[in-house]
């Protein structure tokens, strides 16, 4: 499973997270969209062997209130249908 979404997030641009941002109805400004990438390819790791211990609320500060509202929502969907398979 591990190589998959590795092989996934090597040949992920910015230009996918914004298609998943807007598919979800969140509108990232550009510097809330480069953190995300940024962040995203530098820990995705991390987020992935340790979920339970992950703390979206750490992040609270790169977005606007809402987006992150929104990001949270999204993060807390996923986590709950595919925390099984981590």
């Amino acid at each position: 499973m591990f190589n998959i979404i590795e092989r996934y997030i090597n040949k992920m641009t910015k230009e996918d997270v914004r298609n998943f941002a807007i598919s979800k109805n969140i509108n990232l400004s550009d510097s809330e969209l480069d953190y995300t990438y940024n962040f995203v390819k530098k820990n995705y790791e991390t987020m992935l062997r340790n979920p339970k211990l992950f703390d979206i609320n750490r992040y609270r500060n790169n977005y606007t209130a809402e987006n992150f509202n929104k990001i949270s929502k999204v993060y807390q969907e996923y986590y709950q249908k595919y925390s099984n398979y981590l």
